[in-house]
């Protein structure tokens, strides 16, 4: 760790076998765990709590204040989970007063050129590819991947085992097991090769697919659809965590592909 060309604040916790690269700055008020990787020329700035054997590539700005005006230095933090990869010049800024903090789980890949706003909560294994832009407020659920170049609006939520086509500009919340893509954002299917990897059985992924066509493919409105799926359908935790997906959007849900 004792990197001579390296600037580490003396109030900076640092673990005993963490690898610092020449040209890092780290400030004061950071926590960083055991077996973490910081490549040379990150910036570390206040407030970062980063996990254990995370690997931070050069260029990274890591727990930057928000690019938010109402910001007023209040005490805040950005938290990344164990294992999680961010990749050159990634920019991940530290939460607001809103909710205090800024999170991307655990096992995550944040590629190259993305950038993470203040209040964003981000799940275990998710993958958002070069150049993703979230703005504030945004949550992005466990096992999502999110292509290269999308932009997604603030407030906006996209769902576990999600696929989000690259350059998409995604306004609307995506709901969990599907696949997004067209202008304007469509459902296009679910995530059958996803859930397959997973270890979703065809059965599993036969009864995701049949909810989808009471909401997306029968002509219904959202809440007539929802009604037939909780009436027709077997509970379960599947069935569920879709009709409150549905029930609990703030921003409403992307449309069928067949809406006009």
């Amino acid at each position: 760790m004792n990197q001579p060309l390296a600037y580490i604040h003396p109030e900076a916790k640092i673990a005993r076998n963490v690898v610092i690269e020449p040209f890092v700055t780290i400030s004061k008020n950071v926590v960083i765990e055991e077996g973490t990787w910081i490549g040379s020329n990150v910036t570390i700035m206040e407030g970062a709590r980063i996990g254990k054997n995370v690997k931070i590539f050069p260029g990274a700005v890591v727990s930057a204040i928000p690019q938010d005006l109402k910001f007023g230095g209040e005490d805040t933090v950005l938290e990344v989970g164990d294992n999680t990869v961010i990749r050159e010049c990634v920019t991940l800024n530290r939460g607001t007063d809103a909710t205090n903090k800024t999170v991307i789980g655990k096992n995550c890949l944040i590629m190259a050129y993305t950038h993470v706003a203040h209040d964003c909560i981000i799940g275990d294994n998710c993958i958002l590819v070069n150049a993703v832009q979230l703005a504030g407020h945004v949550t992005i659920d466990d096992w999502a991947i999110v292509g290269g170049a999308a932009a997604v609006h603030q407030f906006v939520n996209i769902g576990a085992h999600t696929m989000v086509s690259g350059g998409s500009l995604v306004r609307k919340d995506v709901p969990p097991y599907t696949k997004a893509g067209r202008e304007p954002l469509s459902y296009a299917g679910i995530n059958s090769i996803g859930l397959r990897r997973r270890g979703f059985s065809n059965e599993k992924i036969a009864e995701i697919q049949e909810i989808y066509r009471y909401i997306f493919l029968k002509g219904l409105n959202n809440s007539k659809a929802l009604d037939l799926v909780e009436l027709e359908m077997t509970p379960s935790k599947e069935r569920d965590e879709i009709i409150n997906f549905f029930r609990n959007s703030d921003r409403g849900v992307m449309k069928g592909y067949s809406a006009k």
